[in-house]
């Protein structure tokens, strides 16, 4: 069995807090008692919506229309290592006609309508997301991030600030407003916190906040934007995460003889393919 393999583990959690980050989205901190948290940042955890009771017909309903059993879903943690506590921090995905083939299950209830004290079960922990190893640790970290694909890259980046603070970062976040921007006060802080290691951009692609403390700017982010600031940096790694196409969009694109539209993580891949970026250099995530 290998390394990796042998941290995979359940645990039993109880949820201690919740906190409301956004209007759809929630951190939730878990308390597992004495177990040994050993995981990396960027891991996820996965849940198995069966232990619920209130999906039951739900999740039976599903399985129903799809023919195959409900798949646990994976969320990244929002904690780094060096905590005392571990978190996830999960959006509300919606249900939008042509873009996904059934609504979702499982992350209404854990965003919306999971309250302290709830105890549910866990797997991890897990994930290609992570550092490099030590001894192979760049020199600055270039994160390009989108709405919840925030939450690896917010744990990677607590966890370097404290135990690497030779490695510089530099914080591509691009939301539809700020009111819609998971842990925007908290990178804000951090800035402030870490102003040698640590510079954060905020892009708003459809409301520009009124009076807000920090420079910002409107618009998605360009090819033109990624190049400005990785040409000024020295041995980067990029770390990428945010919506990416998803399968069902690629099916019903594929039936239509079409290409489906690149969203988020498409684009951003292309940009640093037009730069000629290599590929070693990116490390990248899919949500949605």
């Amino acid at each position: 069995m290998s390394a990796n393999r042998k941290k995979i583990k359940k645990l039993e959690v109880m949820v201690a807090d919740v906190i409301q980050e956004t209007p759809d989205t929630t951190t939730l901190i878990l308390f597992t008692g004495n177990d040994l948290l050993d995981y990396k940042p960027g891991h996820f955890v996965t849940i198995d919506p069966h232990q619920f009771v209130a999906l039951e017909r739900w999740t039976a309903y599903l399985e129903f229309k799809k023919g195959k059993k409900e798949l646990p879903r994976a969320y990244s943690l929002s904690s780094s290592p060096d905590e005392k506590y571990l978190a996830i921090t999960v959006k509300e995905e919606m249900y939008f006609p042509g873009k996904s083939k059934y609504p979702p299950l499982l992350s209404p209830i854990l965003s919306m309508r999971t309250r302290k004290g709830s105890k549910m079960v866990i797997t991890g922990f897990t994930g290609p997301y992570t550092l490099p190893k030590d001894g192979n640790m760049p020199k600055e970290i270039l994160h390009i991030c989108a709405g919840s694909g925030v939450v690896p890259n917010f744990s990677i980046l607590k966890y370097t600030l404290k135990n690497y603070p030779e490695i510089k970062h530099h914080f591509m976040y691009s939301n539809q407003s700020w009111e819609n921007t998971i842990f925007g006060k908290e990178l804000i802080d951090l800035q402030m916190d870490f102003p040698n290691q640590l510079t954060v951009d905020f892009l708003f692609t459809r409301k520009a906040p009124e009076d807000f403390q920090v420079p910002f700017q409107t618009g998605r982010i360009s090819t033109e934007m990624i190049e400005n600031i990785f040409n000024k940096m020295e041995q980067a790694q990029i770390y990428i995460c945010g919506p990416g196409v998803s399968k069902y969009e690629k099916i019903a694109a594929r039936k239509e003889g079409v290409t489906p539209a690149p969203r988020f993580l498409e684009s951003v891949l292309q940009s640093l393919n037009d730069l000629g970026i290599d590929k070693s250099q990116i490390t990248h995530e899919s949500y949605g």
